[in-house]
């Protein structure tokens, strides 16, 4: 095996976490993203501790913040000669409408705008490691979810359920669009339901689940298969790719939903 340097979003809790444990258990490079240090450095020495793998590093950054998004981006690329994988897939689910300090709803800028973010400013490193892989840790709910332009932010209704689906479909968005920019860079980008598992996320929303190996399972298996090497723009369910919404299919939905991101971020569109 050819060890990854893999950078993981929300990986000091939940199905996050326990992707990093795993894939550090096969050999691999992990830099676990959070955003509290002290959870940040139990974690990585629990993960060190159970794998015997040296290699597992943190790094800080609230994705309530995008300016701790961009510094993010910056240390990764400045002290990380390659990254083969970045897997998305920090989140949150909120009952009721939080606005972050950048002004915007709160799980849509964490789960969506942060990610949006992040890619687009490490997407030339990603490039220059070459075979390289983009995951995004969607749901089954994008099905449920919808675009109204004029209610992302949930400013004329707001429930935490629309807002999660919302969410959840824009991470699909992103991933397809993705995919056909990058087009014959080597680098894919494929989207993922995680299954239903018992995290500290799903007991906010609902309650429930099956166990957080579970939910590893196939963010391990899409980081990892040698079959996924150059699979790109598909959604992936149990280790088996499998049909996302018709709605997320939508090419002039994705590329519209791309320059808005890129215009609400702060990036030129392209």
């Amino acid at each position: 095996m050819n060890p990854k340097t893999i950078l993981i979003t929300g990986a000091t809790d939940g199905i996050g976490k326990q992707s990093a444990l795993e894939l550090a258990r096969q050999g691999h490079h992990i830099v676990v993203h959070g955003r509290n240090e002290t959870r940040a450095k139990q974690v990585v020495a629990d993960i060190q501790r159970a794998t015997k793998n040296p290699r597992v590093e943190f790094v800080l950054a609230d994705f309530a913040a995008l300016g701790d998004v961009r510094t993010l981006a910056d240390t990764i690329r400045q002290h990380y000669p390659r990254l083969d994988i970045l897997i998305n897939n920090a989140g949150v689910f909120m009952p009721s409408r939080t606005l972050t300090r950048d002004g915007y709803e709160m799980t849509f800028q964490v789960n969506h705008l942060a990610h949006f973010l992040l890619t687009n400013r490490l997407v030339e490193k990603i490039k220059s490691s070459a075979p390289a892989r983009i995951l995004h840790v969607s749901s089954g709910l994008h099905r449920g979810g919808n675009i109204e332009w004029d209610n992302l932010q949930g400013e004329k209704q707001y429930s935490g359920y629309d807002a999660y689906a919302r969410s959840k479909l824009a991470n699909v968005l992103f991933a397809y669009a993705l995919a056909e920019k990058l087009g014959n860079a080597q680098v894919t980008s494929n989207a993922l339901h995680p299954g239903v598992i018992r995290t500290k996320l799903l007991r906010a929303g609902w309650g429930g689940g099956n166990d957080l190996s579970r939910g590893a399972e196939t963010i391990v298996y899409c980081a990892t298969a040698p079959e996924l090497e150059s699979v790109t723009g598909r959604f992936f369910d149990n280790k088996r790719e499998t049909a996302s919404s018709s709605l997320s299919h939508d090419k002039n939905l994705q590329r519209a939903f791309w320059d808005r991101s890129a215009q609400w971020v702060g990036l030129a569109e392209s």
